[in-house]
């Protein structure tokens, strides 16, 4: 996020804190699809995401007092949607290697036209994804496809800078491993 939308989103927060309940809702407008998003990729399930955004948009109005800073609203919510959708992974227990295996009898035999080999390796990518560890896939879905910054992710995550370059470097050569 840029700067100028960090300073906007501080500014709605304090209205909030306020009392003026029309800043939550624009707030939700700027940051829905993006948490959407989030929680979505971790159950794959639209219809679940929904509710731990919905779940995480009513924690974060009660713990709202609480944001020290204002104007880190937007990483705060990833937090809470992360925690959230992790919790319910934890409930659901679900089992990677049943998770794989729906995955692996998904893909499509190779053809060699270059959209067919395009498509062999995104699902090459994506079951190599899967197999590294949660917490190599979660800072690489943060660093890459939220483009957060390795601060905004130790932030998140509630991890160091250094833990953070260290998981992407470690997810990376995992990656470069296993496509080879």
């Amino acid at each position: 996020m840029e700067k100028l939308d960090r300073i906007y989103d501080g500014l709605l927060v304090l209205k909030f804190k306020g009392g003026d309940h029309k800043a939550i809702g624009i707030l939700i407008k700027r940051h829905q699809k993006r948490l959407l998003s989030q929680a979505h990729w971790y159950t794959r399930d639209a219809e679940k995401a929904k509710d731990i955004v919905q779940d995480s948009w009513i924690k974060a109005m009660r713990k709202i007092h609480r944001l020290k800073d204002p104007n880190s609203f937007g990483s705060w919510m990833m937090t809470i949607v992360t925690r959230q959708s992790l919790d319910l992974l934890k409930k659901e227990q679900i089992e990677l290697g049943r998770k794989k295996e729906i995955r692996r009898s998904g893909v499509l035999a190779v053809s060699q036209t270059r959209n067919d080999q395009r498509t062999q390796l995104i699902s090459k990518l994506k079951l190599a994804i899967e197999e590294l560890r949660t917490d190599h896939q979660l800072v690489l879905r943060l660093f890459y496809l939220q483009e957060y910054s390795l601060k905004e992710i130790s932030e998140i995550l509630k991890i160091s800078p250094g833990t953070v370059k260290s998981r992407l470097y470690h997810a990376r050569e995992k990656l470069k491993t296993v496509l080879k």
